[in-house]
């Protein structure tokens, strides 16, 4: 493993710890290192959600759905990101792409159900 996936996953941990400005100061200095890292993107769009930062939470993720489009799972954050927000077209039509890439894929399904 190098600096990145030390940091990934130092940043992993800070956030399910609820250490949310640490796990930014991590994951930012992974960008810094490499700005199309999706994954880092990613957990930093999901970080600034539960800061209630909901702005920057949408462009992070944002970022990582166009860096890494076969992605469902960021796919699928911001989606919700998009729900939560009561920003109904965008939720579905991303809950959309990703039943379109994974048929079968259970949090799209079940959150589509509510529109």
């Amino acid at each position: 493993m190098g600096p990145i996936d030390d940091l990934y996953d130092r940043g992993v941990a800070h956030k399910n710890d609820g250490n949310y400005d640490d796990a930014v100061i991590d994951f930012r200095e992974i960008l810094n290192l490499d700005p199309s890292h999706a994954a880092a993107h990613r957990q930093l769009g999901l970080v600034y959600g539960f800061m209630g930062l909901f702005d920057e939470s949408i462009e992070e993720l944002q970022t990582a759905v166009e860096l890494d489009s076969d992605d469902t799972n960021a796919r699928n954050d911001l989606a919700l990101t998009y729900a939560m927000l009561g920003m109904v077209e965008e939720a579905k039509s991303h809950f959309l792409a990703v039943l379109t890439a994974d048929p079968e894929n259970q949090v799209a399904k079940k959150n589509l159900t509510y529109f």
